[in-house]
């Protein structure tokens, strides 16, 4: 499965366009990552933590989008965007990580 934020595939023809394919996860930050995250934020410098669960949200959505597409019968998802948002009554306690994209047969 191609996977591009491009709107083609370079070098390949888009034969047929299968539909909207889409990804969307909610994940929850961890308490002590929320902690070192405050600590993070108070005395400046980067949050690991955080740093770690936007690298997996971003693989997991990216994987859920994929796996749709192909049940479509695409095998390349082009014009692909990743959104990330914050949840809860002060945005921090859960992540919404959505995918958007074009399912499209390559040649």
């Amino acid at each position: 499965m191609i996977l591009t934020t491009t709107q083609n595939v370079p070098g390949m023809e888009i034969i047929e366009y299968r539909g909207l394919a889409t990804g969307e996860i909610v994940a929850g930050i961890n308490f002590l990552k929320d902690i070192g995250a405050g600590f993070r934020n108070f005395f400046g410098g980067r949050s690991q933590g955080y740093e770690e669960e936007i690298i997996k949200a971003r693989t997991e959505v990216l994987k859920e989008l994929e796996e749709r597409a192909e049940t479509m019968g695409a095998n390349a998802v082009v014009g692909i965007r990743i959104d990330f948002d914050g949840l809860g009554s002060d945005g921090s306690n859960m992540l919404l990580v959505t995918a958007t994209g074009t399912a499209v047969v390559v040649r």
